[in-house]
């Protein structure tokens, strides 16, 4: 009996001390929570501001040119002088090289000759067919032969002119097709003359996005060789038709290339502005918690957060709009809001401390 009573007494002992240590555990680690929630978190904050603010939509399109004409020789003939090379820029109607056109230009001289004759001719019988001293049907002959005549010699002066072969117009030779002491048949190749003062890039746009474009609208372009540098754009016209093949309307963009910076051939990454806001209200996009098809932020106050639900409108440049729920005198957790809750207290590490303390 008293062994079975000193059992008893040694567990109740014991379930005593495990229950006081229980206790104490429980002490501690409430007082740790505490002096955690006590423990300003230190964050980056930020107030709205006002700025421009732009809708986009991005593309890639290979740029090319809207003036890319082939020459090619008019007449048969040797070539006997090369005037210009690749990379030139000429002017239309520039002579780039010549044939030997001797052949031509005596046929040219034969035919003014007979032309000079014939209107001698002509000129001679006028009088006397007005005083009726010659037949009208022969006076109209020679009125016929020498209308022959002189498309005859219009035609040996063109072919003449033709042993030059001039740009049809004016821009770059991006091709030569010819050599010295080449001979050409008609309509051989010869240079290609390509204009890059302006260029263009047709955008493959969805039928889901074609409401928010229209004739005029901005575009900025970067190219792999530049990828520093952007260059302006405008959406010139939208075709009315969609693309059987993939869905998609085709927009045409108008590129200035004055400077000479672009050629046709690169391939541009386009950013096109659809819609802009002016003196618009804006924060950091960092600063957005979007969770559960909810836009908030932790905004500041006497040193601790309050999540706050706002309406957002544009996303661009990495800074979102703000339609409701935010003024420009608001302080906002841009860096940091991971782990906050509703009560936290927040130390903003790149402001004064004491602007955020409780």
């Amino acid at each position: 009996m008293r062994a079975t009573t000193s059992i008893i007494t040694t567990l109740s002992l014991a379930g005593i001390a495990l229950l006081s240590g229980c206790g104490v555990g429980e002490a501690a680690n409430s007082s740790e929570e505490a002096i955690l929630a006590a423990t300003p978190v230190p964050v980056e904050v930020a107030q709205p501001f006002r700025t421009d603010i732009f809708a986009t939509y991005e593309a890639t399109a290979t740029i090319t040119s809207d003036a890319d004409a082939p020459v090619v020789a008019r007449v048969a003939g040797e070539v006997v002088e090369l005037l210009v090379e690749e990379g030139d820029r000429v002017a239309k109607g520039q002579v780039l090289a010549r044939l030997d056109g001797e052949r031509l230009r005596l046929e040219m001289l034969a035919a003014e000759a007979n032309l000079k004759q014939a209107r001698t001719e002509f000129e001679r019988n006028i009088d006397l067919h007005a005083r009726g001293l010659i037949a009208a049907s022969t006076f109209d002959a020679l009125q016929y032969n020498l209308e022959a005549l002189e498309a005859t010699y219009e035609l040996k002066l063109l072919a003449y002119d033709y042993s030059n072969i001039r740009a049809p117009i004016s821009g770059i030779v991006s091709s030569r097709d010819i050599k010295l002491g080449q001979h050409l048949a008609i309509s051989d190749a010869a240079f290609r003359i390509t204009d890059t003062t302006e260029l263009i890039a047709h955008l493959q746009i969805p039928q889901s996005e074609l409401s928010k474009f229209a004739a005029g609208h901005a575009a900025r372009i970067e190219v792999a060789s530049m990828p520093d540098k952007g260059f302006a754009a405008t959406i010139a016209r939208i075709s009315p038709t969609i693309d059987a093949r993939n869905g998609t309307f085709r927009a045409t963009a108008l590129i200035s290339n004055a400077a000479g910076n672009l050629a046709p051939g690169m391939f541009g990454h386009f950013t096109i502005e659809y819609e802009q806001h002016l003196d618009a209200l804006v924060i950091p996009a960092e600063a957005l918690i979007d969770e559960d098809d909810e836009s908030t932020v932790y905004v500041v106050n006497d040193g601790e957060v309050v999540r706050r639900n706002i309406t957002i409108g544009i996303t661009a440049d990495n800074n979102i709009e703000i339609l409701d729920g935010l003024n420009e005198n608001d302080v906002i957790v841009v860096v940091g809001h991971s782990g906050l809750r509703n009560g936290s207290k927040v130390l903003a590490s790149n402001a004064n401390p004491d602007s955020f303390s409780g």
